[in-house]
């Protein structure tokens, strides 16, 4: 119940990111994604440094811009450095986590947490060091791209030495 909740106020977050985007071409019926009809993907390993699954949320809807998946990180698996044009939301619903934004401390990220990273500030996230996290992604799109990827997150980076 707690994780469909979560996923209803990520898609409500969703439509005020994408505002009046695609009013006109909005289809005239819901449109609902069953749970299982979209394949899950394992992450690439140029940018995560270990076993990352990600489960789309839904397709292309009309000309919107927005994207959105369950992304689930092994223990110590977490994502590299990384932007987005028009910043990001993540919404935890599993497991601890841990986020760091480029020359600030590493913050810890629990179930229910909501991060929104802003437009272009360069960021990584991905589970604790002993405990494996899932959280929703959403983020839009400028000309076809939603993330800007960089280098990879050394160890002492992630450790915090």
């Amino acid at each position: 119940m707690y994780k469909k909740l979560l996923i209803a106020g990520a898609l409500a977050i969703s439509t005020c990111l994408t505002g009046a985007v695609g009013m006109a071409a909005q289809a005239q019926h819901q449109v609902i994604t069953h749970n299982g009809e979209q394949s899950a993907a394992k992450g690439s390993r140029d940018i995560f440094n270990g076993n990352v699954i990600i489960e789309p949320l839904f397709n292309n809807i009309d000309d919107r811009t927005i994207s959105g998946a369950y992304v689930t990180f092994e223990p110590g698996t977490h994502s590299s450095w990384h932007t987005h044009p028009k910043g990001q939301i993540l919404v935890v619903t599993e497991g601890q986590g841990l986020t760091q934004e480029w020359g600030q401390p590493i913050q810890v990220i629990n179930p229910g947490d909501v991060i929104w990273c802003p437009p272009g500030v360069k960021h990584w996230h991905g589970a604790g060091y002993n405990t494996k996290m899932t959280h929703i992604s959403l983020c839009e799109a400028v000309d076809g791209s939603n993330v800007n990827w960089m280098e990879q997150v050394s160890d002492e980076q992630y450790y915090g030495k």
